[in-house]
């Protein structure tokens, strides 16, 4: 579409606006029906990013996203409006905002919760150095559920700065959103007194709202008390926008359009998740399941269907949902923590101290590790496997297919201690095998000096792509499927015959199998030659996760060199 320009924007009347709003709409739409993104979110929030580039001045004043995939209407308002059909393809726009990108993209933002921190610290930076421009957080409120927010809002008063957040409320995260704020909300968009206007004004700002999100004819004029308000101190506008608003189908089904994604025939882990997780709680009456607002995207809507008391949403709080389940398993019960794995970080403390630390029997179902692909650098599951590798008690499972996901969640029905499985969004069923914890599987044996161990289903694939390669050259070796990295399989890999060892993982090399093999033999004085295949020490930008695969360190072509190499020298 044709760039609006700021002066065209600033001029135009309602009806102008408008027409513009239903442009930006169409534009969305129809780049995410080719590239795949978060789509209801956005189409909810087009008459608020207008209406905010109407009455501020970016970038010389500071808009914060929480989160940042409501960014697409600023994006096509900011100059970037002709790169728009690359929007999360590889070199192409971020489909979050990215301070690499834009001026206009003043703080990177993936995870939801850290708007108003971020927002308070451009103020107060502001401050110290007697610069003159609004900060402004426009956070949803699914992110007011993250304990993150109410950390920055005990601050607010603190920090005596000013800023601005807009709190977009749509009644959804991903899920639909839960708990006491949400009802607060509800209650004050319901008109009904609920004394949430005086528990924001404890915190030092000044209430306003709720408005229409969608209306221009309430949004205008209510940024622009906001705005004169905010020379004297913080405010908290309240707006009501409509999650997929201008598109019947959105607005119907707001979860299931999220995210658009453009997956081919493969089947989904997530599934297999939730067909397990039913089939165990009906043999097991101490199976519950846990989720920090993914129910869906997690595979867990037939668990909670079928098992309500025995399924838990906690809303956006990682922290808590770790906490609330070492709790559960050290009274007794047998929790499931499902979770995406750049999600689990923010839980890291709870993993150690909460979980391993007291050896409780957690599982944790780790999705979207590995690669993700188009959300970028914020949700690249690459780094699980390094920061579980070294945690006390924690058992760490990589299946290399559904089937075998589907054999280690039933293994775990009786396994009594912290417990983790990563795997990617998805792949192959696959035959359910006999899986024994810390016990790697020979795939393919040769009397070749080459032995690859790979970790999980793409690295499998990927050894077995490669090894057909080097067939064509007479080269073969053996493939043995590494399914645990903790613990590993210390009799395998003290009688393995070969020098020359390759570890393949769909994970940062750092702190991963291979550093753990290669630890391993050290510490043991065995001599190996170790070629370790993973991900290069750099955050992953947004692209397909072949593509990326291939970018960072998992190269085919790069691997069958190595094994050209170390075949020559025999």
């Amino acid at each position: 579409m044709k760039q609006i320009t700021g002066r065209e924007l600033k001029e135009a009347s309602a009806e102008q606006l408008k027409q513009y709003s239903a442009e930006l709409r169409e534009e969305i739409f129809r780049t995410v029906s080719v590239c795949g993104g978060h789509l209801s979110s956005n189409l909810g929030t087009v008459e608020l990013t207008v209406a905010l580039h109407r009455v501020f001045d970016f970038p010389h004043d500071k808009l914060i996203f929480d989160v940042g995939h409501q960014c697409y209407t600023h994006k096509l308002l900011s100059g970037r409006a002709e790169l728009f059909h690359t929007l999360r393809k590889r070199g192409g726009l971020s489909g979050f905002p990215k301070r690499s990108e834009s001026e206009y993209d003043c703080y990177d933002t993936g995870h939801a919760g850290t708007a108003l921190s971020a927002a308070l610290g451009f103020a107060k930076a502001r401050d110290l150095k007697g610069e003159d421009y609004n900060v402004i957080a426009l956070v949803g409120d699914g992110s007011f559920n993250n304990g993150l927010v109410y950390e920055a809002l005990n601050s607010v008063g603190i920090l005596k700065s000013r800023v601005l957040i807009v709190l977009n409320d749509n009644g959804m995260s991903i899920s639909p959103t839960v708990g006491g704020m949400h009802e607060m909300l509800a209650e004050m968009k319901d008109g009904a007194p609920s004394g949430g206007k005086e528990v924001f004004e404890h915190f030092g700002l000044t209430y306003r709202g709720p408005v229409n999100g969608n209306s221009f004819e309430e949004l205008l004029p209510a940024l622009e008390e906001a705005k004169e308000l905010l020379r004297k101190g913080s405010v908290l506008l309240h707006v009501v926008t409509k999650k997929g608003q201008g598109y019947s189908f959105c607005e119907s089904a707001p979860t299931e359009t999220h995210g658009v994604t453009l997956s081919g025939e493969r089947k989904e882990y997530d599934r297999a998740l939730g067909e397990e997780l039913c089939l165990l709680a009906k043999s097991h009456s101490d199976v519950v399941a846990v989720t920090a607002a993914m129910t869906d995207n997690l595979g867990l809507r037939p668990f909670f269907d079928n098992f309500p008391d025995r399924a838990f949403d906690v809303g956006i709080c990682e922290e808590h949902a770790s906490v609330l389940c070492a709790s559960m398993a050290a009274a007794g019960l047998k929790p499931y923590y499902a979770i995406y794995s750049t999600f689990l970080e923010r839980a890291f403390d709870e993993i150690i101290h909460d979980v391993c630390a007291q050896n409780l029997p957690v599982t944790l179902c780790i999705d979207r590790a590995g690669a993700t692909g188009a959300d970028g650098e914020t949700h690249q599951g690459v780094f699980d496997l390094s920061f579980l590798s070294f945690i006390p008690n924690l058992t760490v499972a990589i299946p290399g297919s559904i089937g075998e996901f589907r054999a280690m969640l039933r293994l775990s029905a009786d396994f009594r201690a912290p417990l983790a499985i990563r795997y990617p969004r998805e792949g192959e069923e696959g035959a359910i095998p006999k899986v024994e914890i810390g016990k790697y599987d020979v795939l393919h044996s040769t009397t070749s000096d080459i032995v690859f161990l790979a970790a999980g289903e793409r690295c499998l694939s990927l050894a077995e792509e490669v090894r057909a390669e080097a067939l064509r050259d007479g080269i073969d070796f053996t493939v043995v499927n590494a399914r645990f990295l903790r613990p590993l399989d210390e009799e395998l890999l003290l009688s393995l015959p070969q020098k020359s060892i390759f570890t393949l993982e769909d994970n940062a090399l750092v702190g991963g199998l291979g550093d753990a093999v290669a630890r391993f033999y050290r510490e043991r004085g065995v001599e190996k030659q170790l070629r370790c295949f993973g991900y290069e020490d750099k955050f992953l930008p947004h692209g397909e996760p072949r593509e990326l695969m291939e970018d960072f360190g998992l190269d085919p072509a790069a691997i069958l060199r190595a094994v050209k190499e170390c075949h020559a020298r025999g």
